[in-house]
């Protein structure tokens, strides 16, 4: 069975970066444009890896963490935040939140999918 991945990012263009980068694997990718309707995706399908941004309307990716991590579903579940933020304060916020890791934008397939298939272990 294919692993299942949600991305969250309010940018349509990093979206559509994350699809065309995830159209070449085998993985099952859902997408979510804000925090809300990503964990309201979550709390409907269990997914193996969530990759989120951090800044975003209505809820960011730090908030949405804490909430997924607050889920019994999700305690074990890699949380990786792709960002443009790369200040060390930021990193250390989205650890204590439960973030698995964290990539600084702008990212490529090259660094994507092997921090992928290595949360995915």
């Amino acid at each position: 069975m294919n692993s299942s991945i949600l991305v969250v990012d309010d940018q349509l263009t990093m979206r559509r970066m994350f699809q065309a980068i995830f159209t070449q694997s085998d993985y099952d990718v859902d997408y979510a444009e804000d925090g809300v309707i990503a964990y309201a995706a979550a709390r409907k399908k269990r997914y193996d890896l969530v990759i989120t941004d951090y800044h975003m309307p209505n809820l960011n990716g730090i908030e949405l963490t804490k909430r997924l991590r607050r889920q019994p579903t999700y305690n074990g579940v890699p949380i990786l935040v792709v960002s443009t933020e790369s200040n060390n304060d930021k990193r250390v916020e989205g650890r204590s939140a439960g973030a698995s890791g964290w990539i600084v934008k702008p990212v490529s397939a090259d660094v994507l999918l092997p921090a992928v298939k290595k949360l995915l272990r």
